[in-house]
């Protein structure tokens, strides 16, 4: 059933098509993607349909669906499968982090795939079993770059709650000189988000940094400081 439901997934894919999303999705990206071209509020509602098709399932074969779907390295069938999986989140267990982490290895390969499924999944994940923080810390120091920006980008959501605090400056400090563009913009809206809970604590952690921050950073962790605390960040 599985493989049946994969090629139905397929052909609705293939059919919902757009000419005029496929000609300009390649200008959000500086790697090359690979797209059927196709609108996410239509991709969010193939991936509910057919997730109430397999929901009675257990969560090793949707898991499993999950990783066929990304192995064809398709924007959209990726989109589906991070979907499915944070979908899952009540039956998460601690088990699953190695497998998250293998999917950011092995079919991450630009800022859309690594923020959908860090940003729900992975992030839910360790707000449910925080002790993993010190895993997205290990990731800070990894060749790839897309670890590099996971360990950021996986805790937007909690920092929006004001969690996790310490364990943000810590893994920003990791990242501070980071060289990779989008790694930077990671960091710097981590930073951004955790301003709305903390803005004192985030302002002042900038100022102490700023000289050693790329500007790329520093232009996401500002924007939603008060104007007159951004002009004092800016200044050189």
């Amino acid at each position: 059933m599985g493989s049946d439901i994969l090629s139905e997934i397929r052909q609705d894919l293939k059919s919902s098509t757009d000419e005029k999303t496929k000609n300009t999705s390649q200008r959000f990206f500086k790697e090359e993607v690979k797209v059927y071209g196709i609108k996410t509020s239509i991709v969010e509602k193939i991936a509910k349909r057919y997730f109430d098709k397999i929901k009675e399932k257990n969560k090793k074969e949707i898991f499993s669906m999950c990783e066929k779907l990304l192995k064809s390295d398709y924007s959209e069938e990726a989109f589906i499968a991070f979907e499915w999986a944070y979908s899952l989140r009540k039956y998460y267990d601690e088990t699953d982090f190695p497998m998250f982490e293998g999917w950011i290895e092995k079919y991450v390969n630009n800022w859309a795939k690594c923020d959908t499924l860090c940003n729900h999944s992975l992030g839910s994940f360790v707000e449910q079993f925080p002790r993993y923080v010190n895993s997205l810390n290990a990731w800070t120091k990894s060749k790839n770059r897309w670890l590099r920006r996971a360990s950021a980008v996986t805790l937007i959501l909690p920092a929006r709650k004001g969690c996790f605090l310490d364990d943000i400056f810590e893994i920003c400090d990791s990242l501070l000189k980071d060289e990779d563009d989008l790694v930077q913009k990671g960091y710097g809206w981590l930073l951004k988000e955790m301003s709305k809970t903390h803005q004192n604590q985030v302002f002042e952690y900038i100022m102490k940094n700023k000289k050693d921050m790329p500007r790329t950073a520093l232009r996401y962790a500002i924007e939603k400081l008060p104007k007159d605390l951004r002009d004092k960040a800016m200044k050189r």
